[in-house]
């Protein structure tokens, strides 16, 4: 249900539409050009249980009065009109703000008055720097004229440069009467944003609206935008802005931190009209902030977002390993525990995935323990869901698990062929499908890790199942790579070579007598060790690929030449392996 009310503000009445939790805290919803209070209907569902809901629509806008005049929407009047809200219908208490656009921009006055702490507990503002932050943030860059301080300001600059077009007092209004359709709008937000047309909420009154809002532009030129103030705030603000916003720039925000005591970013993979392409997220951030603001202890994403805080390459970010009970997996976890993640752990061998935990607990880092089998899919699906839901969404997934099996093809069965397939490439998969998507949806970017290796593009003999398996994952995270570069994931693929894990001593040789088996595994172990390249440095080499986003390492120098040579030569590679053999 959705109640109507007018907070009238001088001659202008405003309309408000209060829906959710009556008994709730109240969350301000504000709104830019040329939405209405519709702008939210994708957010509000995550919200309406808990809390009190009140949508506003700016003046000119929607339900509410078009006042006249050329000045009569402008920054400081919505900010006025949100504090007339505020005042009217907050039941007597500061209210928390989640606003866009030019809501956000007026919001940002309101929460540096000297009285803000009446009216606002917390904002989370989307899209919609503070103007005296930006100017002054510009204005210090300026000062000291580096080429990139003087590129940064003037991109941002080139960035709102469509706004003099806007505020132009005829041209706007007439390309809108002759070119904007409602339909037209929709299927080219769609587009841009990359959200469904039917979660893009428009009012009726939508071309009005348009032409109506443009005065803002207008208002804001004649203010001088660009005048020197400095604007503080008491206020904890949460700022959240696109990577492909058009409109507004991250490293505008880069000084927030010197006008605000409590101020957290995040950076979203997404353009300007994050409330129709990434509702959910905006949801879980506004409450993550609320709480944090009445209390309770931050979320992991709230303090990684914190601004102003010396912190670790990894500090608050949740890394997910397969295989972590031993080898690579073991020595990757308390590499990523060094730079400060949390790590969860998971191993076929449950104890071995408790020792690893134990020795991150003992280097002062915090991990958990799984038993799992990556080849069960059902088990891995569950695996994330517990995962996910205990500790939240990965920031890092690396498939590391993997087993060994050598010896001919024809001396190898096809149930040994196809439990090498089960673990090394179908538990990648597994792994990919069941964590990729949260993260994805989630629309804050993070890396994953497949394991390959050089027998991935080294054809041997003697690993046909091996090697298939390796050579299948590298394919796979090509693929995979291309299909989420656009939801921020980077995906790298790293191929170790020689390098001693215990892998070597639980290899599988077929076509050979349990004796013989047991002879050569310790014969390439002990081959393994004398090469003297271990875990701990390809460890080093996965934290490495997952901070600069490398899309393939070979780690070991034999790994490095041959993906080299294999590609500038691969007919000599392939007349070697056919007259030579590791397995006799």
């Amino acid at each position: 249900m959705v109640d109507k009310h007018i907070v009238r503000n001088g001659d202008v009445d405003i309309a408000v539409f209060e829906q959710g939790n009556p008994t709730g805290p109240t969350v301000l919803l504000l709104h830019g050009w040329p939405d209405t209070h519709r702008l939210w209907n994708n957010v509000v569902p995550d919200l309406a249980d808990r809390f009190r809901i009140l949508g506003v629509d700016n003046r000119g806008h929607g339900e509410s009065t078009n006042p006249p005049g050329a000045m009569a929407i402008s920054v400081q009047a919505l900010a006025e009109d949100y504090v007339a809200v505020i005042e009217q219908l907050g039941n007597g208490k500061p209210v928390h703000v989640l606003a866009h656009d030019w809501g956000s921009v007026a919001m940002w006055e309101v929460i540096c008055r000297p009285d803000a702490k009446r009216l606002v507990a917390s904002f989370t503002s989307v899209s919609g720097p503070s103007l005296a932050h930006a100017a002054r943030w510009a204005r210090n860059r300026l000062s000291r004229p580096t080429p990139c301080n003087i590129a940064m300001p003037l991109a941002q600059l080139g960035s709102f440069a469509y706004s003099t077009v806007f505020s132009l007092p005829l041209l706007p209004k007439a390309a809108i009467k002759l070119a904007v359709t409602e339909e037209r709008w929709r299927s080219g937000l769609s587009a841009a944003e990359g959200a469904p047309a039917d979660r893009i909420h428009l009012a009726p009154t939508f071309r009005q609206d348009m032409a109506n809002g443009l005065r803002i532009y207008r208002a804001t030129w004649a203010s001088n935008p660009l005048r020197a103030r400095d604007e503080y705030t008491a206020i904890p603000v949460q700022i959240i802005v696109g990577t492909r916003d058009p409109a507004v720039r991250q490293s505008s925000y880069a000084d927030e931190a010197r006008w605000a005591d409590e101020v957290w970013l995040r950076v979203v993979k997404g353009g300007h009209w994050l409330p129709f392409s990434h509702p959910r997220l905006l949801a879980t951030a506004t409450v993550e902030l609320i709480d944090a603001a009445i209390g309770e202890v931050p979320s992991r994403g709230l303090r990684r977002a914190r601004m102003g805080v010396p912190r670790r390459r990894f500090d608050d970010q949740l890394v997910v390993i397969t295989g972590g009970g031993s080898g690579i997996g073991r020595a990757t976890a308390l590499a990523f525990a060094r730079a400060g993640a949390e790590i969860v752990v998971s191993d076929i061998d449950g104890v071995a995935a408790e020792a690893t935990v134990a020795l991150v607990a003992q280097a002062g880092g915090r991990a958990h323990a799984y038993e799992l089998d990556v080849a069960d899919e059902a088990a891995m699906r569950k695996h994330a869901e517990g995962v996910i839901l205990e500790h939240g969404v990965p920031d890092v997934l690396i498939n590391n698990a993997g087993i060994g099996q050598a010896g001919k093809f024809l001396d190898t069965s096809s149930e040994d062929f196809q439990r090498v397939l089960n673990v090394n490439l179908n538990g990648v998969v597994n792994g990919c499908r069941a964590f990729a998507g949260a993260m994805a949806e989630r629309g804050l970017g993070g890396h994953i890790v497949n394991l390959s290796s050089m027998a991935g593009y080294t054809p041997q003999q003697g690993f046909s199942a091996y090697s298939t398996s390796k050579a299948a994952v590298f394919m796979f995270s090509d693929c995979l790579r291309a299909e989420l570069a656009g939801r921020g994931i980077g995906v790298s693929t790293i191929c170790p070579g020689i390098v001693h894990t215990n892998i070597v001593r639980t290899t599988r040789m077929s076509g050979v007598s349990p004796e013989e088996e047991a002879r050569r595994q310790q014969l390439y172990d002990r081959l393994y060790r004398l090469r003297g390249y271990g875990p701990a440095k390809v460890a080093e080499q996965i934290v490495r690929a997952v901070e600069k986003n490398k899309q393939i390492v070979p780690v070991t120098p034999e790994a490095r030449l041959q993906y080299t040579f294999g590609r500038l030569a691969p007919g000599a590679v392939r007349f070697a392996i056919a007259r030579g053999s590791l397995i006799r």
